[in-house]
């Protein structure tokens, strides 16, 4: 497979799924005059972008720039360099197939494990689009915010290494959005994954009412859980502890403007589970990931008990038993191999 080595600036970015996240990447990436093809499932928010330069459903509250065009037919990218997926973890597999499968940049900006087959993206990618060269942005990001331009700095996380890295950096980074080098694609990906699941436990907290010591210590042995999983699968800690991992985990445990956070408040104030995920428009993947992340490690032993804790409320056990049961865990040394 042969990749150019450089690029027009002014070449037409992909970005394949119209949620919240990929309307917020196709506009910082229209910001400077560039032109976006930005792919939407449903056919009304392809009507609704190229008519009222808006999506109603995902992101009202920006006006998108004339440079993004919307696009139901993923044909359309076939001749597209650099390829952003940003649809559900969960379907990104699917939606991928359906891509023109041509030698391209493939950036995944989708968070999370794929259930069926405890995958991460980047696997469930390069069997989706085997002629792709794959790439991870990841880091602490909310899709308002990147909207509005704000500042921002994310790991771009480049299974092509250095080459990728130079082809990438000038199509993506922008004044106020940075992204910054690694090539480890795992760990961009852990990082990314766990934290939705560790944003839900911090939202119990809130919801329960249990306090900002609470919420600090869940953190910090949360993200020890993280670095554990993270280094049982050949991610390293480094990684872990920058911007796709720490970075992310701090942001989406401090505010409702996450749905992973907004989620498990909503459960720790007494609501079910089932009637929260039926009712969401937007999918708060911490949901998704939380059962294939604990069902791997169990198969691993790798002990992660508030992974566990949020997997057993979703399942629908009574949130104060479950970290009751967290709270009388046995007393041990902060420092330990495998946390137990």
């Amino acid at each position: 497979m042969t990749l150019r080595n450089t690029r027009d600036d002014r070449e037409t970015i992909g970005v394949v799924g119209a949620g919240a996240w990929g309307t917020a990447l196709a506009q910082m990436l229209a910001s400077d005059g560039r032109e976006v093809l930005l792919w939407a499932y449903e056919p009304e928010v392809v009507a609704a972008i190229n008519a009222e330069r808006r999506n109603p459903v995902y992101l009202p509250s920006a006006e998108l720039a004339p440079g993004i065009r919307a696009t139901g037919d993923l044909g359309e990218f076939a001749t597209l360099d650099i390829v952003l997926g940003v649809t559900p973890a969960q379907v990104l597999g699917k939606v991928l197939s359906q891509l023109p499968n041509t030698p391209r940049d493939l950036v995944l900006c989708s968070k999370g494990i794929e259930a069926g087959t405890g995958h991460l993206m980047n696997d469930v990618a390069r069997s989706a689009c085997p002629d792709s060269t794959i790439a991870v942005l990841s880091g602490p990001t909310f899709a308002h915010e990147v909207a509005a331009g704000l500042p921002t700095a994310v790991t771009l996380a480049c299974g092509g290494g250095e080459a990728q890295w130079e082809r990438l950096k000038p199509a993506i980074a922008r004044p106020a959005f940075r992204p910054y080098f690694t090539d480890d694609v795992v760990g961009a990906e852990i990082g990314g994954a766990i934290k939705n699941v560790l944003a839900i436990a911090c939202g119990l907290v809130d919801g329960l009412a249990l306090g900002q010591n609470a919420r600090a210590a869940l953190i910090a042995r949360g993200y020890a859980e993280m670095l554990r999983f993270g280094e049982a699968l050949g991610a390293r800690a480094e990684t872990l502890a920058g911007l796709c991992g720490l970075g992310d985990l701090v942001l989406t445990c401090s505010s409702t403007s996450s749905r992973n956070f907004s989620l498990g408040k909503a459960l720790g104030e007494g609501q079910s589970a089932a009637d929260l995920m039926a009712d969401r428009t937007t999918v708060a993947e911490g949901a998704h990931t939380a059962p294939v992340l604990a069902r791997l490690a169990q198969e691993r032993d790798i002990a992660m008990p508030i992974v566990m804790a949020v997997h057993a409320i979703l399942e629908g056990e009574n949130t104060r038993e479950v970290v009751a049961r967290l709270l009388a865990r046995p007393l041990r040394a902060e420092q330990t191999d495998n946390g137990e």
